[in-house]
């Protein structure tokens, strides 16, 4: 098949997906007419395409290549699928290059296409690849967008009728379960199946194809029984003696990996010594809860754990925003699940579901108590399932007023935003 009738099949798939319901994302991007490479990442199935697919047709004509299509890597004269492009969508100024990094030597093609005045929208599924030749080839002509799963507040957007506080706080629950990718949402797809599908493609996929990974009873081990293990502590040791991995290096290896496909991310423990922070443990978590439903063995469905989970999504985009840097706080007789830190510790947060039993309030405030002393930090959060207040608490000489929100308002605020 020609080049040219390749381009036309995408035209058409194209055509039909501007057809499709969009929801709206939350995520802007600053000087949109700019000649600066706009540069969308994340998970696989994110809504990537389809998020640059309406922000270009608001715009005008606009030229669309995907190459996640195996009769487009291969092609050796890129000047041919400009040309194919430029015949298809009549000279267009804009072009959306979709899953750029399976095609050899993108960075180059892409750097060209620039130079001779092409307006580029790229995304891609893998973070480390993408940045590494950025950084490279397209250093300060480039606008990096991180797109995740759909937040709550974009979930909620397909419930125009659920708008009532028990309505809202039902479909959180339906939301912590299941996730917010877009597809299984608005398709009204099997999560289960359509989940484990997409989670085991970007193993095999972005991952085991790759990196030509011989192992592959490893890395799935690995991968199984970190969504399983969400919001618990790990070293790469452990690591290795509870999976197939054989050593060390290989859990590093493959966690970097997992990373980079946007499965997984880690929280270290703050510390102002550096060393000391690279040496204690991380925490693992999970880029959508929905992966935790298809994949997870099933004693991982702690309710605790899952809204942990969320919350810490949230905080990673923050982190990605570069508004401030995430991490978790734990002393031998404490622990804070987040801590967020610009120049100074700017917030501390407890994730307490059930905030009833008194043993358990008190333990919760009592870590965030010691640990606004230790850090002096007066800004302190928990975040519970109903319970809603700001109380002064003390302990010990340590008196701070400490504020308690349930999680469905922190997900619908700007709390959070800092």
């Amino acid at each position: 098949m020609q080049i040219r009738d390749i381009l036309i099949l995408q035209k058409r798939e194209l055509d039909s997906k501007l057809k499709e319901i969009y929801v709206e994302r939350d995520l802007e991007i600053k000087n949109i007419k700019s000649d600066l490479i706009k540069v969308i990442i994340g998970p696989r199935r994110s809504g990537k395409s389809f998020f640059a697919v309406h922000i270009l047709n608001k715009i005008g004509n606009f030229g669309y290549v995907n190459f996640d299509d195996e009769r487009l890597v291969d092609v050796k004269d890129y000047d041919e699928i400009v040309d194919a492009t430029n015949s298809i969508y009549d000279n267009p100024k804009f072009l959306l290059l979709d899953e750029i990094q399976n095609l050899e030597k993108w960075e180059l093609f892409v750097n060209r296409l620039q130079r001779q005045g092409y307006y580029l929208f790229i995304t891609g599924s893998n973070a480390n690849l993408l940045s590494m030749e950025l950084a490279t080839h397209l250093t300060g002509r480039h606008i990096p967008i991180t797109l995740f799963p759909f937040s709550f507040k974009e979930f909620l957007t397909l419930e125009k009728n659920k708008s009532t506080e028990s309505e809202i706080r039902e479909k959180m629950y339906y939301y912590l379960t299941y996730g917010g990718y877009p597809e299984p949402l608005i398709k009204k797809l099997d999560y289960i199946e359509y989940l484990s599908s997409l989670f085991n493609s970007i193993i095999y996929k972005d991952i085991v194809k790759r990196f030509r990974i011989r192992s592959i009873s490893a890395i799935e081990d690995l991968a199984t029984y970190l969504v399983s293990n969400l919001a618990k502590e790990f070293s790469y040791n452990t690591l290795s003696k509870v999976t197939k991995c054989k050593s060390v290096h290989t859990v590093q290896k493959y966690l970097k990996y997992l990373e980079e496909a946007f499965i997984f991310f880690q929280l270290s423990r703050f510390s102002y010594k550096l060393k000391e922070q690279m040496a204690s443990n991380k925490k693992i978590y999970c880029i959508d809860n929905g992966f935790v439903h298809a994949k997870a063995f099933k004693s991982s469905s702690d309710i605790g754990r899952i809204c942990e989970n969320v919350v810490a999504i949230e905080l990673k985009k923050l982190e990605v925003k570069h508004l401030a840097k995430i991490y978790y706080w734990k002393t031998p007789h404490d622990e804070v699940d987040f801590l967020l830190k610009r120049e100074n510790v700017d917030q501390l947060i407890q994730v307490c579901y059930d905030i009833s039993d008194v043993k358990t309030k008190e333990r919760e405030t009592r870590a965030l108590l010691n640990a606004s002393k230790a850090l002096n930090c007066q800004n302190l959060l928990v975040i519970t399932e109903n319970y809603a207040a700001e109380e002064l608490i003390s302990w010990f000489g340590i008196e701070r007023n400490i504020k308690f929100i349930p999680l469905y308002k922190w997900l619908l605020s700007d709390t959070f935003s800092l």
